[in-house]
């Protein structure tokens, strides 16, 4: 009932003003600068673009956004490979220099052993600004690859927080995000096992916002060979999560979305699911040619806008 009543009398059409779109295109501007500087000076080098779902960016910024509006003082985030030094350097703010050091292989001299772990594994803390002005504290967990993993570990992370502020029965004051990848969020158990630890008092978090990148494509393994159900988040009707299927290249329909699934959360204290359909401009990283394997596929993305052109 509360869905039908946001979605039918608008039939799902969000209205944003021109400030919204304005940042909007900025936040995508960024999104793709980055990567293409990136792919021009460090050629060859893994980074894991996420060029074909810079909307990612935006609807991040609106979460957060909404999140500082309702007074919640952290974001956790829990995130695979792809994007994430795009995340890092446009939600977390960590500084391009430092980035762009790790692909000159610059290491502090002075920390314990080293940061020796690869760029799209380590972590951050940092304080986002929103478009209204209010600073929210915004983290993301490291993790190695094995992708899926880092769920039960935010999920922890969260619950510590939130036992440490009071806050273990409300959930009003640290909020966890779970950005996945769609063959992963298919094939991994402990996708599974996390969600149906979601409504559990000993480990309930007051609800999770999980975006799928979808890229529709694993590796070099199309949805039709890697999965029985019909979509990636499938797994998630288990715990009746409602689950948000968004065309990437339409970010106002993402951010609309966005809107919703916070809102969700926010009131029913549940996790919920939104399914941000794109494509991967480059290789599952970018040292592999995935014109090899789909060879139809990447044609049709080369010749493809990106987002921020067709926003």
């Amino acid at each position: 009932a509360w869905l039908q009543n946001k979605m039918e009398p608008v039939k799902n059409t969000p209205s944003f003003d021109k400030q919204i779109k304005k940042n909007i295109l900025k936040k995508l501007i960024a999104a793709e600068s980055f990567e293409h500087f990136i792919h021009s000076k460090f050629v060859g080098h893994k980074r894991f673009s996420l060029e074909g779902s810079e909307t990612l960016i935006p609807v991040l910024d609106m979460i957060l956004t909404e999140a500082a509006e309702h007074n919640i003082k952290e974001v956790v985030l829990g995130m695979a490979h792809r994007g994430r030094l795009n995340v890092l350097v446009n939600i977390i703010g960590k500084s391009y220099e430092s980035i762009f050091g790790e692909f000159e292989d610059i290491r502090d001299p002075n920390s314990i052993a080293g940061s020796g772990d690869v760029k799209y594994h380590l972590g951050a803390t940092g304080n986002y600004r929103t478009i209204a002005g209010k600073s929210i504290t915004v983290s993301v967990a490291a993790n190695p690859s094995h992708l899926e993993w880092v769920n039960p570990v935010v999920e922890g992370m969260v619950r510590a927080k939130q036992t440490r502020l009071g806050d273990n029965k409300s959930h009003v004051k640290v909020m966890s995000l779970l950005i996945h990848g769609d063959a992963a969020f298919a094939g991994q158990g402990v996708v599974a096992e996390t969600l149906n630890l979601s409504q559990l008092s000993g480990y309930r978090t007051g609800g999770t916002i999980h975006i799928i990148v979808n890229n529709q494509i694993g590796f070099t393994t199309t949805p039709d060979e890697a999965r029985s159900s019909q979509y990636a988040t499938d797994v998630a009707k288990m715990i009746q999560a409602p689950i948000f299927h968004v065309n990437g290249d339409d970010p106002e329909a993402a951010l609309w979305v966005a809107q919703l699934a916070f809102e969700y959360r926010q009131i029913f204290k549940k996790d919920v699911v939104i399914d941000l359909f794109g494509y991967r401009k480059h290789g599952h990283n970018e040292g592999d040619e995935p014109g090899f394997t789909q060879p139809i596929l990447y044609a049709k993305i080369k010749d493809h806008p990106s987002v921020r052109e067709i926003y």
